[in-house]
């Protein structure tokens, strides 16, 4: 597998999940897990984080990728995730990503100290809230349909929406990070969804894979872990050039009491 460990790591008895986890509430069954491969780069600067808010049982999930490969830049996104997961969990996603920025200033406050992107994703029973800045995606499928939930914060979206031209250099510009973003400036959606499968991932993954090829790996008959470290392991092996993580999340309902008699 080229796919290697997480670099986020937390302590075995906090509500942090590292890698994979699978959680029974009343209504919903919901397994995860994440895959990350440094691919040619020096560092790995893209991190993931998933945390249960103990009190609620709601899950938040994190995608977070480094601007650059360095040692800041990896740090920045260990920092900012954890921080997001947490936050997210009981206050909802804009609040965590709030907390990553706070996160990130008072670990690194220097504009050199590393910097990052990221993606947020709390589910619930029939929808999702997502919050993000940069260009980690999350995409949606009900084994049908493949969405895209997010929309690039790049200088390339920026002029496609006004019909402008866009070269190539634009799609690897982002417009807003943790370390910079004002609140009015983060993404924010509410999205229906049922049984099916979120995933979020980094752009070493979108930016190698096409939509079509995502859909047909997520829509295989193979369990989260297969799931992302196929994702992951087709991106670097069709020649992806940057770090690449993809955290797979099943979504699905469950019959329980008087619903399932």
């Amino acid at each position: 597998m080229l796919s290697q460990q997480l670099n986020v790591q937390y302590p075995v008895d906090a509500p942090f999940a590292v890698n994979s986890a699978q959680d029974t509430a009343q209504w919903q069954t919901t397994q995860w897990h994440a895959a990350s491969s440094r691919g040619p780069r020096t560092f790995n600067a893209d991190a993931s984080a998933a945390y249960r808010d103990p009190a609620t049982g709601r899950w938040a999930f994190v995608v977070a990728d480094g601007v650059g490969d360095s040692m800041a830049a990896a740090s920045a996104a260990q920092v900012a995730a954890r921080a997001a997961a947490e936050t997210a969990a009981t206050e909802g996603p804009v609040a965590g990503l709030l907390a990553a920025q706070r996160a990130l200033l008072a670990a690194a406050p220097g504009d050199d100290d590393g910097d990052c992107v990221l993606a947020v994703v709390v589910p619930d029973e029939f929808s999702c809230e997502v919050a993000w800045v940069g260009d980690c995606r999350v995409y949606y499928s009900n084994g049908r349909v493949l969405e895209q939930i997010t929309v690039d914060h790049t200088l390339a979206e920026y002029f496609r929406s006004r019909d402008q031209a866009v070269t190539p250099r634009m799609e690897h510009v982002v417009v807003t990070s943790v370390r910079t973003v004002s609140p009015e400036r983060i993404g924010t959606t509410r999205t229906s969804v049922s049984a099916g499968r979120l995933l979020l991932c980094s752009d070493g993954v979108h930016k190698s894979l096409s939509g079509t090829d995502i859909r047909t790996i997520l829509d295989r008959p193979l369990d989260t872990e297969q799931t992302a470290e196929l994702l992951v392991d087709t991106a670097v092996g069709v020649g992806g050039k940057d770090n690449s993580t993809a955290l797979v999340v099943e979504h699905g309902l469950r019959l329980t009491g008087d619903l399932a008699a």
